[in-house]
């Protein structure tokens, strides 16, 4: 392991215990035929609401996992699974895989560089650690993407995929088609 492997947080993706996939999961990554664009326009309208931990309410509160259950809501409908509560430090304590679990269950993991606007982009925190935060990918016409997440203690935010977040990038998904929701 070369010394610069520390500094690469997402690149390597532990796969713990068995998880049930996807349904759509051995199909080729299906296109968003619009849908995309309609995943950013929903985001986009969370801007500005402020941070609030384990909060999903736009306009008045949400964090980054909040933000995509919020998201979730108005473009799919219901919620698939309730969302126990969890500290702030969840990752830290046990190491589980939770989020990465959770999205492998709802959503159609495909490889990080096949991301498109709309995707739900995961990221690691530390090297080893679990994956902690989530946001999702808004722009990659210019000359770095962009997403939008809800950042810590602060509001939700559209921000440069820059090299400190793309060192933490683990996994990327995309939403199911819209007949599995």
């Amino acid at each position: 392991m070369s010394a610069h492997s520390d500094d690469r947080v997402g690149s390597e993706i532990p796969r713990p215990g068995p998880v049930e996939p996807h349904p759509d999961r051995s199909a080729v990554f299906p296109p968003h035929d619009g849908e995309g664009d309609r995943i950013v326009a929903v985001a986009r309208s969370w801007l500005g609401t402020p941070y609030r931990h384990q909060a999903s309410v736009k306009g008045e509160g949400a964090d980054c996992l909040g933000l995509v259950r919020g998201v979730w809501r108005e473009v799919a409908g219901e919620e698939p699974e309730a969302v126990p509560a969890y500290s702030s430090d969840w990752a830290e304590v046990g190491g589980e895989e939770r989020l990465l679990c959770a999205a492998r269950r709802w959503l159609v993991e495909i490889p990080v560089e096949a991301a498109r606007p709309g995707d739900v982009l995961l990221f690691r925190m530390a090297p080893g650690a679990a994956v902690k935060h989530c946001a999702i990918l808004s722009d990659t016409s210019g000359p770095e993407r962009r997403m939008i997440h809800a950042y810590w203690a602060r509001v939700v935010i559209e921000s440069w995929v820059g090299p400190w977040w793309k060192r933490r990038l683990a996994a990327a998904f995309r939403w199911p088609p819209m007949a599995q929701r």
